[in-house]
């Protein structure tokens, strides 16, 4: 007997087939998300310092994924009609969606509640049952899914672990039927190294350095309004964040400029002081990004408090051979980098490894056009940021480095699912021009369509 026993004996004995037994747990869920959203919000703001709303954001994100999966759930799992040739007449052929079996979800820090959440509600309503280890950086949420989630749901369905990277180590080392991961890209090449070790299938959702175009006809007040949101929400710990802007040189300027202002709209003069300002996960990542900085022009920002993990919204302007444009940065910061017109920006994302999204700020329809011929993203948007991922009708995930396998809605379900094809054909039909000996047949089955 293993670990993984009484998970995968649950799986075996075929009850988490049916749509009663799967829309039982996720009303189990929706009962838990009911009594976690006050003790959410004091996680989060312990954790990373997050503002209110955008805590319930994130508590609001699960909730919209469990609704969409629950109206949707019966749809999803009936079968797929698939049309079948000549040669296997008479018969049917489908599609039919079938659990996986026992899956593992290793969720990461910058938006805890959420990225355990939504793969969860996803591999229940697909029949699976999960061991989830939330991440051990943002230690206030995992505390508060390792004490509520085990209130809701038995043991055999969903078991929840904590513990550090070695933790996770450890897991992997079981014969999970899927790994769903979410973080970044150095740690994706450990777990997936270790998934083949037991031949198991991955999911990889990653980060990447996401580019964010602005061009000459591009409405300035508006993009830099929504750049800023997207950029310094979570303190910028977010994985679809624009990464750094690419900006036509008579644009560069009074974009900075209209940056500067938005900033000041959001976050006041002291963002410090801000009560809708994050801090960052732990003083190890405020000194990587303070690293990060160095021989960089600050246009704005730039001041941090390394005891309250706190480092300002911050513009800069540096070389293209800067640090800051070697990785992806995950923080507070922002590089305006100029490019003389469109065709540079894609030459110049086209040399980057794929990103998890791309932005382009542009009223022009041969623009857009160009960036979706030339270009390669988990997801593409148009003069907005980061609001792909608030759609749970939305499929999200990446491309290679940026990661692989998708999620949200139907999109996750079928992640979880085994899309198994079934071929049926009647007993008592049979063509005998398929067996042999086959003498002149050859010239018959070249006419066959």
């Amino acid at each position: 007997m293993t670990a993984l026993t009484p998970l995968r004996e649950t799986v075996l004995a075929g009850t988490t087939r049916g749509l009663a037994w799967r829309l039982q747990q996720l009303q189990r869920l929706a009962e838990l998300l009911q009594a976690v959203e006050q003790p959410l919000l004091q996680a989060l703001a312990a954790d990373l310092g997050r503002p209110p709303l955008e805590a319930w954001i994130e508590w609001r994100g699960v909730r919209d994924e469990l609704a969409l999966t629950r109206r949707r759930l019966r749809a999803w799992m009936a079968r797929r009609p698939l049309r079948t040739r000549l040669l296997q007449w008479p018969a049917r052929a489908w599609l039919q969606p079938e659990p996986l079996g026992c899956v593992l979800i290793l969720a990461p820090w910058n938006y805890p509640f959420l990225l355990s959440l939504d793969p969860l509600i996803s591999a229940l309503a697909a029949g699976n049952t999960v061991v989830l280890k939330p991440s051990e950086h943002a230690p206030a949420v995992a505390a508060l899914l390792a004490e509520m989630l085990p209130r809701h749901l038995p043991a055999n369905v969903v078991r929840v672990v904590t513990g550090d990277a070695a933790t996770a180590r450890q897991w992997l080392e079981e014969p999970f039927d899927h790994v769903f991961f979410t973080g970044g890209t150095a740690v994706g090449r450990e777990v997936m190294a270790a998934a083949a070790r037991q031949l198991t299938p991955v999911t990889l959702e990653l980060g990447g350095r996401n580019p964010c175009l602005v061009l000459d006809d591009a409405d300035l007040p508006v993009a830099a309004r929504r750049i800023v949101w997207g950029r310094f929400l979570n303190a910028g710990q977010t994985c679809l964040a624009p990464d750094h802007v690419l900006v036509t040189p008579g644009l560069r300027r009074p974009l900075e400029e209209a940056l500067v202002e938005a900033i000041a709209a959001a976050y006041g003069p002291d963002p410090q002081q801000s009560p809708d300002f994050g801090r960052l996960v732990s003083t190890a990542h405020h000194d990587r990004l303070l690293g990060l900085l160095q021989g960089a022009e600050v246009l704005c920002g730039g001041a941090s408090d390394r005891a309250s993990r706190y480092l300002a919204p911050t513009l800069v302007r540096c070389p293209d051979d800067h640090p800051l444009l070697q990785e992806e940065i995950f923080g507070p910061v922002l590089p305006v980098l100029p490019i003389a017109e469109l065709e540079e920006g894609l030459q110049r994302i086209a040399r980057q490894p794929q990103p998890l999204a791309l932005y382009l700020f542009s009223r022009s329809a041969t623009a857009r056009a160009e960036v979706l011929r030339r270009t390669r993203s988990g997801s593409v948007v148009f003069n907005d940021v980061v609001l792909q991922a608030a759609a749970p009708t939305l499929p999200f995930g990446g491309v290679g480095p940026s990661g692989h396998g998708r999620c949200h809605g139907q999109a996750g379900f079928d992640t979880f699912s085994n899309l198994r094809t079934v071929l049926a054909r009647p007993a008592g039909w049979d063509v005998p021009l398929r067996y042999p000996p086959y003498g002149s047949r050859l010239g018959l089955a070249r006419r066959l369509p």
